[in-house]
Parts: structure tokens; C-alpha cells; sequence
């Protein structure tokens, strides 16, 4: 299993998250979005949809720079492994309470909320539920982190990642050895990117970009002000 999990599940992931969201995009682009229900509850919305994209993308990007980023690099900065593990502890732990609460909000606002639930698809809310349960399980990983603040445990997994890009066959057997709640950890997150194409996490990859450099105003009229339509004589 520790096999499956660490040297065959990283690639099955990324072929379907990469040939998945192609095909998806080619095939479907009008179900390409998150379907937002902001009109149907906002005031929850806003405040759980900040705190849960802030925290969520902090922390999904800080496990990207730390563990693609190459060990040399450390070394040249003089940046010791145990100063690293401590910065990923402290700033991972505080933008993981931020997704927890915002994640908490959206999930009951999906699940208890009678409209929000009846427009809401089986994916919307078990995304939803998957990762809240993956950031719980990160959250648990601090706790055993900081037991051993050597930083060990985290150089394995930069050493790992790094296997696996290089596809070396003894890639899943540099992290054998680490706790199980890191092994579910991985799991769960390559498990995230299999679903990745066929829930509306896809709208991640869709930066609004052009919509910044559009030429020219959008005209917006408020309802305070009435329209006159009538034709001039």
C-alpha cells in the first residue's frame, strides 16, 4: 500500500489532473465554474470564502515552494532545515485555522442551508468535505511535527517529491518509514488532485487575467437613479 500510495498514485494523479482538466476544457468549457450561490446567502459567503481561499492557497502553495524547492537551495541561503520546519509550522498553522473556520462557515452555510443545499451537486459539497478533512489531517500532522523539530521528516518528503519528478523507482521508499498521518496527508491530497477535473476546483486555473486588461469602462448604473427610456420627441 505504501508503494501504491507513494510511488504509483503521484503519477496516476497528475495524468488525470492534466489530461482530465484538457478534456473537460475542450469538451464542456460552460461548466467550467464555480456556480456561485452568493445571492441566494452572501453575508456568510463573503466572510467564509476569505478566510477559506486565503488559508487554502497559503497553504497549498507553501507546499508547493517547500517541497519542489531543491535542498541545495537551502544550504546556499544557510537556511538549517529545523528554521524551515518551524516557519512551515507557524505560518502553515495559522493559515490552516484561517481555512478550518472559513471552510467550517461554507460547509454549513452548503449543508444546512435548505436553497444553498437544493443548488448544490453531490461534487460541490463532497469537495467541500474533502478538504476540510484534508486540512484537519494537516493541522494533526503539526502536532507531530513538532515533536522533532530536527526538520528530518520534511527533508524526506522534499527528497521524495523530487523522486518522483525524476521518476526514480525508489522514490516511495524514501518516505516509508514517516507517520501514518502523513501517509493519509498524501493521500488524500493526490486523491484531491484525481478530482480536481470533475468538480468546480477547475475554476482555480481560470485567472481572470484579460478581464484587468480589458480596453475601455464598464458602464454600471445603480438603482438609486431612474433610467428615462422615452423616445425624444
Amino acid at each position: 500500500m505504501t508503494y501504491f500510495i507513494f510511488g504509483v498514485l503521484p503519477y496516476l494523479a497528475l495524468t488525470v489532473l492534466v489530461v482530465g482538466s484538457i478534456a473537460r476544457y475542450e469538451r464542456d468549457p460552460f461548466t467550467w465554474k464555480s456556480s456561485s450561490s452568493q445571492l441566494l446567502r452572501r453575508k456568510q459567503l463573503v466572510w467564509g470564502s476569505i478566510l477559506f481561499h486565503v488559508g487554502i492557497l497559503v497553504v497549498f502553495f507553501g507546499h508547493l515552494v517547500g517541497m519542489l524547492t531543491p535542498v541545495e537551495l537551502f544550504h546556499a541561503l544557510g537556511i538549517s532545515y529545523g528554521f524551515k520546519q518551524l516557519l512551515a509550522i507557524v505560518v502553515g498553522g495559522i493559515a490552516g485555522a484561517m481555512a478550518i473556520i472559513g471552510g467550517a462557515m461554507l460547509l454549513h452555510r452548503r449543508l444546512f442551508d435548505a436553497r444553498v443545499r437544493a443548488n448544490s451537486s453531490f461534487a460541490d459539497t463532497g469537495i467541500l468535505v474533502l478538504l476540510f478533512a484534508q486540512i484537519i489531517i494537516g493541522m494533526g500532522t503539526i502536532l507531530v511535527s513538532i515533536q522533532h523539530l530536527d526538520g528530518g521528516e520534511m527533508v524526506k518528503f522534499m527528497d521524495w517529491a523530487r523522486a518522483i519528478f525524476t521518476m526514480r523507482k525508489d522514490a516511495w521508499y524514501i518516505v516509508a518509514d514517516v507517520h501514518w498521518i502523513y501517509k493519509l496527508h498524501i493521500f488524500l491530497g493526490l486523491l484531491i488532485f484525481i478530482l480536481f477535473p470533475f468538480t468546480r476546483l477547475v475554476h482555480m486555473l481560470s485567472v481572470p487575467v484579460r478581464y484587468v486588461l480589458r480596453p475601455g469602462y464598464q458602464i454600471v448604473r445603480t438603482r438609486k437613479h431612474k433610467v428615462n427610456l422615452e423616445p425624444r420627441s
